[in-house]
């Protein structure tokens, strides 16, 4: 009593929606035969461990940024900025309207200054606030989870965030030849060359607004949860240190210098495969205090959305889950990983892209989208409603 009722409702928080999803996949699509075309053969050799990662991850096309020359066709920003405007166009918006834009990538084309204003100035956007988010897959969602809050706080009423992958450009040979990652007889070390035949490019974004789209459906955002287990492990997968030392900030390759960095095979990205596995057992583990807390109730998840980066990772999570109270019947789940690839951030947006476009969504179901990353063991969890 007493109170002012104009300070009680500012005081409230919005309700966030997806009003427009946009993807963007650059070139042609790309077979597993004509990858090395792309990406180079190190030592002018076609690689042994390729083939082996495409039976692992079952991946049977990509997209890439470059030619067959290895010359590029586009940058990171400019990847963002047309899966940008295609959310915008999707939620029949003009970027005019943009009141905040958030972007996330492994890599920006940039050291400095940070991916999100490199994307504004690709999309020849008008005054507004911009965060950059620089981590791997997960990066997404930390872009998505300021896009909504800023929504739901009333800081923005049109608020986008994008992810964009420029992986290729660090595959081709030039990266790995005269550096401490090939051996004697020419060979790169598994950890250096299995990512080279995982990842790829491409952008995917969406739009947030606090009222759902006039016609057609729209996504509320119920709610984002991030989780980091950096204390737990060194990284997992990484660029700018040699595998020793990469747990250690002050030998990192700024303080070595780029060319020694360089020849150390220190710039390079890098996987550690035997501490994946114990990392995906503790991404499970989130996952199960989720369904303990109630935050996740399977048997109401309609339609989950997974970011896996191998068609094997996938059958070892469905492994760890099957006997669990955890698991959500594979039948509702929904990939693109066989057709167009892991494009790391990239790739929650272009799968929620294919999932609005292939008419699955019906009001009143809810879609679960998660997304483990290996970078420093983390993952996110986002719960949509179809309205």
């Amino acid at each position: 009593s007493g109170s002012d009722p104009r300070m009680i409702e500012s005081d409230r928080l919005r309700d966030a929606y997806i009003t427009g999803v946009g993807a963007f996949l650059p070139g042609p699509r790309i077979g597993n035969a004509q990858m090395e075309d792309f990406i180079g053969r190190i030592g002018g050799r076609s690689s042994v461990v390729g083939r082996r990662a495409l039976r692992w991850n079952g991946i049977e096309g990509r997209h890439y940024a470059l030619d067959v020359f290895g010359r590029p066709l586009q940058s990171n920003a400019s990847m963002c900025g047309v899966a940008a405007q295609a959310a915008l166009d999707d939620a029949g918006l003009d970027k005019g309207a943009l009141g905040f834009l958030a972007v996330a990538t492994t890599q920006g084309d940039l050291l400095v200054p940070g991916h999100a204003s490199a994307v504004q100035a690709e999309l020849a956007a008008g005054p507004m606030e911009v965060a950059s988010f620089q981590s791997v897959c997960a990066s997404a969602l930390m872009a998505a989870k300021a896009a909504w809050l800023n929504v739901r706080a009333g800081e923005a009423d049109v608020a986008l965030a994008c992810a964009g992958e420029f992986s290729s450009r660090w595959f081709r040979p030039e990266f790995y030849e005269g550096t401490a990652l090939v051996d004697a007889k020419g060979r790169p070390a598994m950890e250096a060359d299995f990512l080279r035949f995982t990842l790829s490019d491409g952008a995917g974004a969406v739009l947030m607004e606090p009222r759902p789209r006039p016609e057609g459906r729209s996504l509320k955002v119920r709610w984002i949860d991030m989780v980091s287990l950096a204390g737990r492990f060194d990284p997992c997968m990484w660029a700018g240190a040699a595998t020793a030392d990469r747990a250690d900030m002050k030998s990192a390759w700024s303080h070595a210098g780029p060319v020694a960095a360089h020849a150390a095979g220190a710039v390079a990205l890098l996987q550690d495969f035997e501490l994946l596995k114990i990392v995906i057992r503790a991404w499970i583990g989130v996952w199960l205090e989720k369904v303990d807390q109630g935050r996740i109730v399977p048997d109401t998840v309609d339609h989950l959305l997974c970011h896996y980066s191998a068609k094997s990772l996938r059958e070892e999570i469905v492994g760890l889950l099957k006997d669990t109270k955890a698991m959500i019947p594979e039948e509702k789940w929904f990939s693109t990983l066989r057709e167009s690839g892991n494009v790391g951030s990239a790739s929650i947006w272009i799968m929620l892209a294919a999932f609005m476009k292939s008419g699955r969504a019906r009001p009143g179901e809810t879609v679960l989208c998660i997304v483990p990353e290996s970078g420093w063991a983390m993952i996110g969890f986002m719960m949509l409603e179809v309205v």
